[in-house]
């Protein structure tokens, strides 16, 4: 599927990489997907700052997304206890049994280095871009189509990411305003 991706299209997806990494991620979100997206001139980029998306508020968003500490609460108010499990995990299976992988190590500038995986919503934010192409009949997967596919994926951060910094685009009209843009540039 990748050999579709346009020069640009690429360059988000592994521009999302790079924004995991810089934020401390452990995986590639489709959050990760829209701020690198959001970097890289095209369709996708320019559907986004007309509907209001600011890059700074953005990343912001995502840099402070729940993670760890919210886990941890919410496993609270169900009645685990996050650190007894830790200390049993380690006495059966020994010291650091639930810490990264030793392949995933912090380089010098304190990045994760190493392969970032992607999360299931971004692997399907993907796979709907390419839907969303053929959907329009295109025999290539742009930024437009990685928009598309992000708003069309389910379970995924980057609508919540959008909608909490006022941003409300929705797939319809995401897809209204890509044909547009297209029909213009044509």
């Amino acid at each position: 599927m990748f050999e579709r991706f346009t020069r640009r299209a690429r360059a988000a997806v592994v521009d999302a990489q790079e924004v995991a990494r810089e934020l401390g991620h452990r995986e590639i979100g489709d959050d990760h997907l829209l701020l690198a997206l959001l970097h890289v001139d095209g369709v996708g980029a320019d559907v986004l700052r007309a509907a209001g998306a600011d890059p700074d508020r953005l990343r912001e968003r995502v840099a402070h997304r729940e993670g760890p500490e919210e886990d941890a609460e919410a496993l609270r108010a169900l009645g685990v206890d996050l650190d007894a499990v830790r200390r049993r995990a380690e006495e059966v299976f020994g010291p650091g049994a639930l810490e990264r992988p030793a392949g995933r190590r912090r380089g010098l500038l304190g990045r994760l280095t190493g392969h970032v995986p992607f999360t299931r919503p971004a692997r399907k934010a993907l796979e709907e871009s390419l839907r969303a192409a053929l959907d329009l009949r295109h025999d290539h997967i742009g930024t437009e189509h990685l928009l598309l596919g992000l708003l069309r994926a389910p379970g995924g951060r980057a609508r919540d990411a959008l909608a909490a910094t006022g941003v409300h685009l929705d797939a319809e009209s995401a897809r209204a305003a890509v044909v547009e843009a297209l029909r213009r540039s044509a």
